[in-house]
């Protein structure tokens, strides 16, 4: 297993804290922006050489909402029409994390991969998000500006809370939602992430504070010289979030979602305690099938990416 599969899901979730109390202490949040010029084209430069492992797209679109232009490249798949996959990813990552996904997804069907709005990445936010309302509006508006009726939605750690979030809200334009060791679903951030993420959220500070705790959320596997860490790195270290703080979904939303939901825990996820995840996920969700990965890490994704297409492929079925 190489080591850039082991770290696939490098979700920077170290800026949720940091991100968070910038947010509260603003009346009106500003946007996200790039530090620098040198900053965005040194991003712009690892993005690219990120999407060298990633199959070429059909189709790249830009897709404008209330809040700013979202980015997502469509792959055509050998779904034989069914629903297609939209993919979100995890905190301060982008459509390049899905590399190793993408094969054996587009044996799933047809894929959409999104650069999260506010998020480094291709799209671009021109209003503030004030709250998980915003967020839910920004991608509800994305996928009505897409060409099909509905979708299926595969949610990536804090990918997984956009999706969750959405499917309380506003469910119309989803099919299902599969939620890949999501976080702020079933149970909180564990105090000993947030410790260990306060002094790696400081982008001044040495790069190997943030690669200690990427390697740590993704059960010690080495992140240097990875090519999606090398972009998810800049990112964190060049571009600055506003967003608002990710409200836990209570089990009382999570009851209402009158959708099949597959929820894919990771036995080793540091983000939250599996055996309190699976236990929420079985008794709230009313449409739910719960998947546990014993040896899995939060980067699931990566360590077992055939296997997360089979159970999404067989939970669509």
């Amino acid at each position: 297993m190489g080591k850039r599969r082991r770290v696939l899901v490098i979700l920077g979730v170290i800026v949720l804290v940091l991100s968070g109390a910038a947010v509260l202490s603003r009346p009106d949040p500003p946007v996200g922006f790039w530090r620098s010029a040198q900053a965005l084209e040194t991003f712009r430069e690892d993005y690219e050489a990120a999407w060298a492992d990633m199959p070429v797209p059909d189709v790249e679109l830009d897709v404008r909402t209330d809040y700013g232009v979202v980015r997502l490249y469509r792959f055509e798949g050998e779904g034989d029409g069914r629903t297609p996959l939209v993919l979100l990813p995890g905190r301060a990552s982008a459509s390049p994390v899905w590399a190793d996904n993408l094969p054996s997804l587009l044996e799933v069907g047809d894929v959409y991969t999104v650069d999260l709005l506010g998020e480094p990445g291709m799209s671009v936010q021109e209003r503030p998000l004030q709250d998980d309302r915003d967020q839910a509006l920004w991608l509800h508006q994305t996928l009505e500006g897409l060409p099909e009726e509905r979708f299926h939605l595969v949610g990536l750690s804090i990918g997984g809370w956009s999706a969750t979030n959405l499917a309380v809200r506003e469910p119309s334009r989803i099919a299902s939602v599969t939620l890949v060791d999501p976080v702020f679903v079933f149970d909180d951030l564990p105090l000993e992430a947030i410790v260990r993420s306060v002094p790696a959220s400081l982008p001044w500070l040495p790069r190997s504070w943030r690669d200690g705790f990427n390697s740590w959320t993704a059960g010690g596997a080495p992140v240097e010289g990875v090519p999606v860490a090398d972009m998810i790195e800049s990112g964190m270290q060049g571009y600055s979030l506003r967003l608002p703080p990710p409200a836990r979904i209570g089990e009382e939303r999570l009851g209402e979602i009158d959708l099949p939901v597959l929820a894919i825990i990771a036995g080793r996820s540091v983000m939250h305690d599996p055996a309190t995840a699976v236990e929420v996920a079985e008794r709230a969700l009313p449409q739910g099938t719960v998947k546990v990965y014993p040896d899995a890490s939060h980067a699931v994704n990566g360590e077992y990416p055939d296997r997360v297409a089979q159970d999404i492929d067989a939970f669509l079925d």
